[in-house]
């Protein structure tokens, strides 16, 4: 792991090597030490966290995998890549969560087979079970990105959503990347944060969580309140995400550092501006409140709202806006040939 500093990302203290095995026998709610051990080491932090949001991920997220997801995956894979060379032969997804880029890719047609690696061991078991309900068998490892257990050359595709931002040496998790594609294959990365995104979209959830959680308070609201219990648990995972989400990104950076990697024909997008002003703010109301509350009238007032606004980031706002503004960054580039 290289101790030089990235300039594609915020500065932060790259930890020690843990053990994957030792890692994964903290499995299940973390405890206020095992939060604190956290602290000092991202990857260790990255297990707790994943492995205790695995069951519950999915709703947190709204990730399903019917035509909504389906094709806002697809649709994030051709923004930055396009749709040329579909179905890839065989892909695999690092950092893979519970499977939500690579098997609604799958349904898209965008690739044939697939397998899926992450450091938690809750999240590949999940995407594993994700993928039986949906008839697919896929090989699922835990796995380190910076060193993926996997030969040269055994990927035509490697794909990833809201991974690279949790990795301490981006540069070399890109380099193994590389080296398990085939010559001439193909990387594609979406849903990270840019620097100036997260900035805003941090600040907008804050305002949000500690608003509602003090009108939820007041006589009349308090049917709207979630136990105190449940929001210390949020409390807990939100001190887990300040470790395990350990860099933002400026695309031109970003870029650079594909291609000292060793990647060619790397090329950035971005999207989500106001949608990201909605959607940030939105899915924090919804962790602050019971979920019964909401129904389906709620769902579809949000997902509604944000197609409208990610339609007027996408048609309208960026001919004008600096790239960089937009919360969401994607990469992709190929293996030399």
């Amino acid at each position: 792991m290289s101790a030089e500093p990235n300039p594609a990302v915020s500065d932060v203290s790259l930890p020690r090597d843990v053990s994957v095995i030792g890692a994964a026998d903290v499995i299940g709610a973390a405890s206020a030490e095992q939060v604190e051990a956290a602290w000092r080491d991202p990857k260790l932090a990255n297990v707790l966290y994943h492995d205790w949001e695995a069951g519950t991920y999915d709703e947190k997220w709204s990730i399903s995998f019917d035509q909504r997801c389906i094709d806002y995956a697809r649709d994030r894979f051709a923004h930055v890549a396009g749709a040329a060379g579909w179905p890839y032969g065989r892909a695999l997804e690092l950092g893979c969560g519970t499977g939500f880029f690579l098997l609604n890719l799958k349904l898209a047609g965008v690739i044939d087979s697939g397998a899926v690696t992450d450091l938690s061991p809750g999240m590949v078991e999940v995407a594993r079970r994700n993928a039986a309900n949906l008839g697919f068998e896929i090989e699922g490892r835990v796995a380190d990105a910076e060193s993926i257990p996997y030969p040269d050359d055994s990927f035509d595709l490697v794909v990833g959503h809201a991974v690279l931002h949790h990795i301490p040496d981006v540069e070399q998790a890109l380099r193994e990347v590389l080296r398990v594609l085939k010559p001439g294959g193909r990387f594609v990365f979406a849903g990270e944060p840019t620097r100036y995104g997260d900035f805003v979209a941090r600040r907008l959830s804050r305002l949000t969580w500690w608003a509602t959680t003090r009108l939820t308070r007041l006589d009349r609201l308090k049917s709207w309140a979630r136990p105190k219990t449940e929001l210390d648990a949020s409390s807990r995972a939100a001190a887990l995400e300040a470790v395990v989400d350990l860099h933002t990104f400026d695309p031109a950076e970003l870029r650079r550092v594909a291609e000292r990697a060793g990647a060619t024909g790397v090329r950035t997008r971005t999207d989500e501006l106001t949608a990201a002003w909605f959607g940030w703010p939105v899915r924090t109301f919804e962790a602050a409140v019971p979920r019964e509350k909401l129904g389906i009238g709620w769902a579809m007032f949000a997902f509604s709202n944000w197609q409208r606004l990610h339609r007027l980031d996408s048609a309208v706002l960026a001919r004008f806006v600096p790239a960089r503004l937009f919360y969401n960054v994607e990469i992709t580039g190929t293996k030399p040939a």
